[in-house]
């Protein structure tokens, strides 16, 4: 905001009362305050919330007679944007607009700067006009700075030939000190958080180097880097993760933790020999970013029901199901937090530990040093735990010992990697667990998929014959009947505002694409079925029942699955139906 003087800001705050923007009384309420603690009137308005910073600002450059644009909401030109460097438009927040007659055209917190104009000026070697924008217009659109990988462009410059030979030597570890490097991998990682990806992918091919992150589930590529630069930043990432930097036959994990944004984001590290080179895949972990509540993450109705009733019991197991990168261990974080109790001693046993949670005794996998989960499993219950979580049952021997733990009165939590949750069933007799045992210890099977949350800017849309046949097939016979069955059926499902049943076309929606919503998308929300291993169900295990069988069952006592619980988040303005089918279209 513009540094003014108290005259300026009296104008300014009386055209805020003329306006309406802010009531009088209230002004004259922080007036008082603003006597005792010296601050600006305008800044105790904006901090007591009564009126927003954006409403200040326009009010400002009216006031200032200066011209003012609301950049909250504008899609920003990449060719502009790198009129000026971001590291130079982030410092002075100051955003380029374009040209106008051979001025360029800046928008600024404070238009009275002249020093910054000045400098902007001899920086780009042209005329300055300042018009004013809002501190949060122009942090959004310095957020569409993604674009801009100068320093990886310097890095590139940097890494000659010359340098990339020595890369393929015994000579690293001089190359990868360089601060170009560094500033490279910086602002890669910069980037996929601030655009909340969940992985990078760095994939060499014969004659380049591709840069690709995975946001809301799908991967986007977002630079594609001379060949030059691969072994200087591969080996970078290396050095940070503790790898051998002169291994390249053989594939290396490692994990390391990063300050973004003042955000500390824990990494973790695939490294794979490919044909052209080394693969890098980054797994970033955002603590910040992620909520523990299932409630939020979507499970609703009928298998919140089934989940809490799982939970509720003293002993038995809890499964989750889905392929990798489905939410899988965040669903087990957030039904830990809610039993949670310094009443009961509760130990996981996870590779990695990816999210530190206070009063849990949490416990990282060490192969090299002989901690498996079997191995740590066998530890855990000699502990006196109350409740065990097993981040991942990947062997017949920690099946084993997870199954008797849940046998001698333990809660057991734990993860599978099945298409569904009936798929469970099989695979732990496939893993030679007993099937009287695998009866008699789980409580509820849970199965579930991440898809695409539809961005608050949304278009609704009638659905094509093609969709109504669907939505009626999968859910008709769920969804309300009349009028009065609305509420009832609401409750039951967990969704409010279904439709009636039977109808030839259904309202759906889709978002509008923008900077921050690719797709028309933002965030996702899970998928879920969840069956109670009830008397019917044990008596299919012990008779060895196919997953198809059990789910057959399942849903004659109310089991909704996946594919329906996404139409029903379909129908009701969550996600659309192109995603339940892009990540349910196997399942029944």
């Amino acid at each position: 905001m513009a540094l003014l003087t108290k005259d300026a800001q009296e104008k300014v705050v009386k055209l805020l009362v003329d306006e309406g923007l802010v009531d009088a009384d209230q002004v004259q309420a922080a007036e008082q305050e603003v006597a005792q603690s010296k601050q600006p009137i305008l800044a105790t308005l904006t901090a007591k919330k009564l009126v927003s910073d954006d409403i200040v600002t326009h009010a400002t450059a009216v006031v200032m007679g200066v011209p003012f644009v609301d950049l909250r909401n504008v899609r920003m030109d990449q060719e502009v944007l790198l009129n000026l460097p971001r590291d130079v438009a982030e410092r002075s927040m100051v955003v380029p607009l374009g040209e106008v007659n051979g001025q360029l055209v800046v928008a600024m917190l404070d238009v009275s700067n002249v020093q910054s104009t000045d400098y902007l000026a001899t920086l780009t070697g042209k005329p300055i006009r300042a018009v004013m924008a809002s501190e949060n217009g122009i942090r959004a659109a310095l957020l569409q700075y993604k674009g801009d990988f100068s320093s990886v462009q310097q890095a590139v410059k940097a890494t000659n030939e010359e340098t990339a030979q020595k890369a393929r030597s015994a000579d690293v570890k001089t190359i990868t000190q360089d601060s170009p490097i560094s500033k490279a991998l910086t602002t890669i990682l910069d980037y996929a958080v601030k655009s909340k990806a969940s992985d990078i992918h760095i994939e060499p091919l014969e004659d380049s180097l591709i840069i690709r992150c995975r946001i809301d589930g799908v991967l986007r590529q977002v630079m594609d880097l001379p060949k030059s630069i691969e072994p200087a930043l591969v080996s970078r990432i290396k050095i940070l993760a503790n790898l051998k930097i002169d291994e390249h036959r053989i594939p290396q994990d490692g994990q390391f933790a990063v300050l973004l944004n003042d955000k500390e984001i824990d990494l973790r590290i695939a490294i794979s020999p490919v044909i052209w080179g080394e693969q890098v895949v980054i797994r970033l972990l955002d603590k910040t970013g992620t909520t523990m509540e299932v409630e939020k993450m979507g499970m609703t109705g009928r298998a919140l029901r089934s989940v809490l009733n799982g939970i509720s019991k003293p002993n038995g197991m809890i499964l989750t199901s889905g392929p990798t990168g489905s939410g899988k261990s965040t669903t087990l974080y957030a039904l830990i937090k809610k039993i949670k109790d310094e009443a009961i001693n509760i130990v996981t046993l996870e590779d990695p530990v990816e999210y530190k949670m206070d009063g849990v005794n949490q416990i990282q996998v060490n192969v090299d040093a002989g901690l498996t989960f079997a191995s740590g499993l066998r530890s855990i219950l000699r502990q006196d735990p109350d409740v065990v979580m097993v981040g991942e049952i990947r062997d017949a021997e920690t099946a084993s010992l997870a199954v008797q733990a849940a046998l001698t009165g333990h809660l057991v939590f734990s993860t599978l990697h099945t298409n569904s949750a009936a798929g469970i069933l099989p695979r732990l007799l496939e893993m030679e667990i007993e099937p009287f045992l695998i009866a008699s210890t789980l409580n509820t099977v849970i199965g579930q998929r991440l898809v695409r949350r539809v961005t608050e800017k949304r278009e609704a849309f009638a659905s094509s014959d093609l969709q109504t046949n669907e939505i009626n097939q999968l859910v008709g016979e769920l969804l309300p009947k009349t009028q009065q069955d609305v509420a009832r059926v609401g409750e039951d499902l967990g969704y409010q505002g279904l439709p009636l049943g039977g109808q030839s076309s259904y309202t759906l929606v889709k978002g509008v694409e923008d900077r921050d919503s690719p797709g028309g998308y933002s965030g996702r929300a899970g998928l879920y079925e969840a069956i109670d291993v009830d008397e019917d169900i044990q008596k299919l295990i012990v008779a060895h029942a196919t997953s198809a069988d059990i789910m057959r069952v399942a849903k004659l006592k109310g089991t909704i699955t996946m594919r329906q619980d996404g139409m029903l988040k379909a129908l009701t303005g969550i996600t659309t139906m192109e995603e339940v089918n892009r990540v349910a279209s196997d399942l029944a």
